[in-house]
């Protein structure tokens, strides 16, 4: 099925508990730290469920509907076709949700193309994967994931030396209905917005710390699951013009704590198992397909950077001078290098090692160079952006209110106009420009972009482990071969 805005937001109101530091909100859908994005993700869920939009963002079978990102590609169409929908998504939210729906459904997506790898955990195990995905596609489930020990968490040594309780999240406790666990888990970002969490571990977990192996899923409004978000951005702001951004696209980050919650067996996925813990999500496509919607997402976000950086320059005249041109320049060849790497992982898709032959992927080494790219280049972009602004956006008045009193909106519109844009549309602009490089809000967009798909050499790890050495090295022998010794020693 495909979900409506308001049916999603009517799942919301599920009695989850969420705190804003010592402050638990009754309802995330009213709200005003978060009823702006609520609205924001509901809107998501009307653009896909329009019959209008049915072709390019939800697929049919066996007479059903569903939305696109469960769609488990088994030709080079079908990835074009979950392109299309992650970017029509991103679009949507300018690549500012990093977390939208498409991005954990893929994640899953993958891991059921390949639901073999869990039978190595135990009987059953693969079972509750593929049943896990039928629930999410029928359900049109959004859910976001907890896949990190807390930061300084990571070392059960301290704790034990304390007599304290090791606070990252692990089994305590193993039932005939259920595994319970208690801890804390980071960092749902969207939890706040999602019917579901999926728990589980990005990094490896060393033997001897098999309860904390764990992967399964929970439903955010379950007893005993708690979410503390960090400070939301629209709770303090006056009006959406003055923060264009902030009020209606701040996803929100939690830290997940769970008190002896009850996960039913059927929703756990792996259990005791320190190897499949990290490898389900790089012996299956998931890691693939969930990091190719953050490609997809970057470059909706890039396209919005190039587009305000553009008409920045445009507001002042600078874009006729010769070095300020040159930075455009560079900026269309930084969006155009990215956009063509997407569309590469497409152009040169593969099969799965070992895999179900009917299904294909995304070309890996591809989409991890991009991922690569964007997470050494988006503070470059920003600083880019910071750069060509110049001191213009510390020019503008305080707020929108100015435009309320008819002495200073006279001298406002006499006094900021420029031969190129009116003084209400420069101040637009420079609003939407200081959202993306000067607000608390783009302060935590830098910090996403660099560690989101985690710090920089586990991101080039992956480029690293994919690589085909092998053939790097024929080349390179090949030349080695090719060099004579003088004097035939």
């Amino acid at each position: 099925m495909l979900k409506t805005g308001k049916e999603h937001l009517e799942c919301l109101r599920d009695g989850r508990e969420v705190y804003i530091g010592g402050e638990k909100v009754d309802d995330v859908t009213t709200h005003p730290a978060f009823a702006a994005s609520a609205q924001s993700m509901a809107a998501l869920y009307d653009m896909k469920a329009d019959p209008a939009n049915h072709d390019l963002m939800s697929f049919e079978e066996d007479g059903e509907r569903f939305s696109m990102y469960y769609l488990k590609p088994t030709s080079q169409d079908d990835l074009r076709r979950r392109m299309l929908a992650h970017k029509k998504i991103a679009d949507e939210t300018c690549g500012l949700f990093g977390r939208s729906p498409d991005h954990v459904s893929s994640f899953v997506t993958g891991l059921a193309m390949k639901p073999e790898v869990f039978d190595d955990v135990g009987p059953g195990y693969g079972d509750n994967l593929k049943k896990y995905y039928d629930y999410m596609r029928r359900n049109d489930i959004y859910a976001a994931y907890a896949v990190l020990p807390p930061a300084g968490a990571r070392n059960p040594d301290f704790y034990h030396r304390k007599s304290m309780p090791v606070p990252t999240l692990r089994v305590v406790d193993e039932r005939d209905d259920g595994l319970v666990i208690n801890g804390m888990k980071m960092l749902a970002t969207g939890g706040v917005y999602a019917d579901e969490l999926w728990i589980g571990n990005l990094l490896p977990i060393a033997k001897g710390q098999e309860a904390e192996a764990i992967t399964c899923a929970v439903p955010c409004g379950m007893p005993g699951v708690t979410l503390w978000s960090r400070k939301p951005f629209g709770q303090s702001l006056r009006n959406d013009f003055d923060y264009p951004l902030s009020a209606k696209y701040d996803e929100s980050d939690a830290m997940v704590l769970c008190d002896n919650v009850l996960v039913p067996w059927e929703k756990v996925f792996v259990h005791a198992n320190t190897d499949k813990s990290r490898g389900i999500y790089v012996e299956t496509p998931s890691h693939a397909m969930g990091n190719h919607q953050s490609n997809i997402r970057f470059w909706a976000k890039l396209q919005l950077l190039t587009g305000v950086l553009s008409k920045i320059t445009e507001s002042s005249g600078n874009n006729q001078i010769p070095a300020v041109a040159d930075q455009l320049g560079r900026m269309a060849a930084l969006e155009a290098t990215l956009a063509g790497m997407i569309h590469g992982q497409i152009e040169a898709f593969e099969g799965w090692p070992g895999g179900n032959d009917d299904y294909v992927t995304i070309n890996r080494r591809y989409m991890y160079a991009a991922l690569n790219w964007c997470t050494e280049n988006h503070s470059m972009i920003i600083e880019m952006l910071r750069e060509l602004m110049g001191g213009g956006v510390f020019q503008m008045p305080a707020d929108v209110s100015v435009m309320e009193d008819d002495g200073l909106r006279q001298k406002f519109e006499q006094f900021w106009s420029t031969p190129f844009i009116e003084s209400l549309d420069r101040m637009k602009l420079y609003r939407l420009a200081w959202d993306l490089v000067g607000s608390e809000f783009a302060g935590r967009h830098t910090s996403y972009e660099k560690f989101y798909a985690g710090s920089q050499f586990v991101v080039r790890n992956h480029s690293f482990r994919e690589a085909p050495w092998e053939e790097f090295h024929a080349i390179a022998d090949r030349q080695l071969d090719a060099m004579d010794i003088p004097g035939g020693w």
